[in-house]
């Protein structure tokens, strides 16, 4: 067998697992889901679910995770030199019965602890890139890029707690007004 119909295979053995996950989590709580439930519903050999993931949480966190980090940090996009979030807040909104099913079952502060590690990451990416060649932030960078990954994640989990009282262009706004500042004052302050 070549390398690229392995590929597709494992892409699709992948892609069967999430959504085996994804469907099992809209009918019963994700706490209550196993992986032998996955798999049947998957249609694949528990040989094929360890070859892929280390148990239930690792599907989850990949799956979900691959398309939360998709819907954000484009840079320089929209209205903000820093990052747009507004296609973040709408892929939530378009997919808010998932969400809710995960925090019925409970799988959702799994996704809020990796979404905060995976988004400071790329935030400290991002503020690195904006700050002028041979200058380092007064603020360290990895304090400043959990400050506002945890801001944005405790925006996301408000605003599906209080079931989406503003649009994904209203949060992004409102993500923007409470973190630019501090970000502008930082990075004019780096020495």
């Amino acid at each position: 067998m070549d390398k690229q119909t392995f590929d597709r295979r494992s892409q699709r053995s992948r892609q069967s697992l999430s959504d085996a996950l994804v469907s099992l989590m809209v009918e019963k709580r994700y706490d209550k889901i196993t992986v032998q439930d996955i798999i049947d519903r998957a249609n694949v050999g528990r040989s094929t679910f360890y070859a892929h993931f280390r148990d239930k949480e690792d599907l989850l966190v990949s799956g979900v995770m691959a398309v939360f980090t998709q819907h954000l940090l484009d840079h320089k996009t929209g209205n903000h030199e820093f990052i747009a979030v507004s296609d973040l807040f709408r892929h939530v909104e378009e997919n808010q019965h998932l969400y809710e099913a995960l925090a019925w079952g409970r799988g959702v502060e799994l996704l809020y602890r990796q979404a905060e590690a995976n988004l400071s990451q790329r935030m400290a990416e991002q503020l690195q890139s904006m700050l002028p060649e041979g200058q380092s932030l007064t603020v360290p960078l990895p304090v400043l890029a959990t400050y506002v990954a945890s801001t944005l994640v405790t925006l996301l989990r408000w605003w599906l707690e209080h079931n989406l009282p503003y649009s994904p262009g209203e949060m992004d706004s409102m993500f923007h007004q409470l973190v630019m500042p501090t970000i502008e004052a930082v990075v004019q302050s780096a020495r």
